[in-house]
């Protein structure tokens, strides 16, 4: 079950999820990506319209579900990174609704009906371990991912419960930025990263499959930035 399943990590997770022969459910708030996602998948692959910054829209789809084996996290709007002085605390509480509180109510109501043996994959981001100067949002948002993570790994045992944490990837999050803006993001990521690339969709989507696999490890955020937070 991967909720912001239809673009960037979300997708990418649920085609190698499902080329290792999971049934894939994929949901987001937008139907024609849903529709156009499901495209890219398996026959068999379900998806779904549903609106995650309102609790009872989750509530009520997973009133319908039935029991599965993996919930997997990664949706979330576009970012606008700004000073503190110049943050508009109103908008800025409207970044956690789909980011931290989607994930929060996803759980609320998924959480039953994982069956034993299963996961849950959250998403956080290295803004949590070395923001820059206008990340205080995101990086205040990471951070209270990773602690939500820990909470539940206690809380929901024996379901392992681990969160991603990304750092630049290539995916539609950076849309809100001007092409050339954008552009110079990746080149100076690119230039400076240890492994001297942008990170893809499909790295994270490897370290969620891993999370899912694995069955010793659970409270914990893995790391995916390229080496990124060491330099």
């Amino acid at each position: 079950m991967l909720l912001g399943g239809s673009s960037g990590i979300g997708l990418a997770t649920a085609k190698k999820a499902a080329a290792e022969g999971a049934r894939v459910v994929i949901v987001s708030g937008n139907r024609h990506r849903v529709d156009q996602a499901l495209k890219e998948l398996p026959a068999g692959s379900e998806g779904y319209a549903v609106d995650l910054s309102k609790e009872e829209k989750i509530r009520d789809f997973f009133s319908s579900t039935g029991r599965f084996d993996h919930l997997v996290y990664s949706a979330g709007e576009n970012l606008v990174l700004s000073p503190v002085a110049q943050t508009e605390i109103r908008q800025a509480q409207e970044f956690f609704t789909i980011r931290f509180w989607g994930a929060f109510a996803a759980v609320k109501y998924a959480g039953p009906l994982i069956n034993e043996g299963g996961s849950v994959g959250l998403t956080s981001g290295t803004a949590s371990i070395r923001p820059g100067a206008g990340w205080s949002v995101a990086s205040a948002i990471c951070g209270a991912m990773e602690g939500f993570v820990r909470a539940l790994a206690v809380e929901l045992s024996p379901i392992r419960v681990n969160c991603v944490v990304p750092g630049v990837i290539r995916t539609p999050l950076w849309d809100s930025m001007g092409p050339l803006e954008r552009d110079e993001l990746f080149h100076q990521v690119s230039r400076s990263s240890l492994v001297k690339r942008v990170g893809h969709p499909d790295d994270v989507a490897e370290g969620f499959l891993y999370l899912m696999k694995q069955r010793n490890g659970t409270g914990q955020s893995l790391l995916i930035d390229g080496g990124a937070t060491l330099v």
